[in-house]
């Protein structure tokens, strides 16, 4: 048998491959990683279970290499100098409460926010730690688990011809779908909004192709995918390349869903609202976490379920290394887009509906290094935000000790952070689905809602 009519050979065919097959490779339909072909085994048991949702879409913003806490969300001005640090404070509108000199902004719309100081991981380790704040579970070689943006994509889908989950400015760190067919996995902008010629990659056809022949490349990959069945190939595969190419063409076919990736139309005033070019780090860089949160704003009001933002400023937030410079050269446009976001989102009546979940893989050492005048990594209490999506507003939830080391009280595990928000978007966590080898996972094992976050 000829190796090109080998139901094997069609199963390990590349997307790349099946798309010169279907002679579209001309088209440049790729959609990057949201259209790979991964899983294609991969079962799920059931319906989803409906709860009340308070919330209908999720803009995740993570600061990877552990945001520290202490020059953040709970400084601890009283504290000795060696366990304070070298950064001032800012009164909030909360009496009482004070954040970091470098979230002068966010500091005025803590009326927005509930602040959790006392979220308690499990392991001070990057690539583990990031793994567990995104999934709820840590690493197991036994099997890849399911990123909350996945999961969100599989039971909730998405609208208006967007993908489900999105991912600003370039792909998504944890396992993306892991056990969960890849059609659930993130799709990748490709490049970052704040750049001059942001342009995203794969939402728009060719300029050499035309509308009509768009429609007739639409058929011939028809044709060659009935030819296909016709040799009995293997039906699975099959249905998912065409699940892929479906959710292509409906994107390549609607202006809404191409407009809402675009910034051109913004007015200076909302450029503005989220800092966008405003600020530069010590050395000359462009620091700019507007363009993202702006972004993300757009997307979900468009219909984007799952916005995931990545935002490592100048020099990242692992801060082993003077960590006052490092601060002023991340935090204050950071702090500037976040204030403009849940303010933003406010004023259009978007922030009930809308969960912003600020997260980070662990905090920082209480006890500053006085050689390198940084902190190491701390796992055992730090920092995470949320606001809208029926979480309370004004709240500073749980109260650390003397030097941010532990709870003193209202400590919540990240299990409980991640039932709580999928809880918000009427998902339950311990509805179990199943991964190749017929084996049932808990969304989330051992998480609990935690009711005092919710209004």
């Amino acid at each position: 048998m000829n190796s090109s009519c080998n139901p094997s050979h069609f199963r390990n065919l590349s997307r790349r491959g099946f798309i010169q097959v279907g002679t579209l490779g001309a088209l440049g339909l790729s959609l990057g990683d949201y259209l790979q072909l991964q899983a294609l085994d991969s079962k799920i048991i059931g319906q989803p279970e409906r709860k009340e949702a308070k919330a209908k879409n999720v803009i995740q913003i993570f600061l990877p290499g552990g945001c520290s806490h202490l020059e953040s969300w709970d400084p601890k001005p009283d504290a000795p100098i060696e366990f304070r640090g070298p950064m001032g404070v800012v009164k909030t509108k909360i009496p009482g409460v004070v954040f970091s000199e470098s979230m002068q902004r966010c500091a005025q719309i803590v009326d927005k926010l509930t602040v959790i100081r006392t979220v308690v991981g499990k392991i001070p380790d990057h690539a583990q730690a990031q793994y567990h704040v995104l999934t709820g579970y840590t690493p197991t070689p036994a099997i890849q688990h399911a990123s909350m943006g996945a999961i969100v994509s599989h039971e909730l889908g998405g609208l208006n011809q967007l993908p489900a989950w999105i991912g600003i400015p370039t792909g998504t760190l944890g396992p993306n779908a892991g056990y969960l067919p890849s059609k659930f996995g993130c799709f990748s902008l490709g490049a970052d909004p704040a750049n001059k010629g942001f342009q995203v990659r794969d939402v728009s056809l060719p300029q050499n192709v035309t509308a009509d022949e768009f429609t007739k490349r639409q058929d011939m990959r028809s044709a060659v995918e009935a030819h296909f069945r016709k040799m009995d190939t293997d039906g699975v595969a099959l249905d998912t390349m065409d699940d892929f190419y479906q959710k292509a063409y409906a994107l390549l076919g609607s202006t809404q869903a191409q407009n809402a990736f675009k910034l051109d139309g913004e007015p200076n005033h909302m450029l503005d609202l989220y800092g966008c070019a405003k600020y530069k780090a010590a050395k000359g860089k462009l620091v700019s976490a507007g363009e993202r949160l702006l972004l993300a704003r757009r997307l979900v009001e468009a219909g984007a379920r799952f916005v995931s933002v990545t935002y490592e400023g100048a020099t990242g937030w692992d801060t082993h290394n003077r960590i006052k410079e490092a601060f002023q050269d991340n935090m204050p446009a950071f702090d500037h887009a976040l204030a403009g976001l849940i303010s933003d989102l406010d004023q259009r009546g978007l922030l009930d509906t809308t969960l912003v979940m600020v997260m980070t893989e662990f905090g920082r050492t209480p006890k500053m290094d006085s050689n390198t005048a940084g902190r190491a990594h701390h796992a055992r209490n730090f920092s995470m935000v949320l606001a809208g999506g029926g979480t309370t507003r004004g709240q500073i939830y749980g109260l650390s000790d003397a030097t941010a080391s532990e709870p003193s009280r209202d400590g919540i595990t990240v299990e409980d952070f991640l039932a709580t928000a999928y809880g918000q978007l009427g998902i339950d966590s311990r509805k179990r689905l199943m991964a190749p080898g017929e084996r049932p996972i808990d969304i989330i094992r051992d998480g609990k809602i935690i009711k005092g976050l919710l209004a």
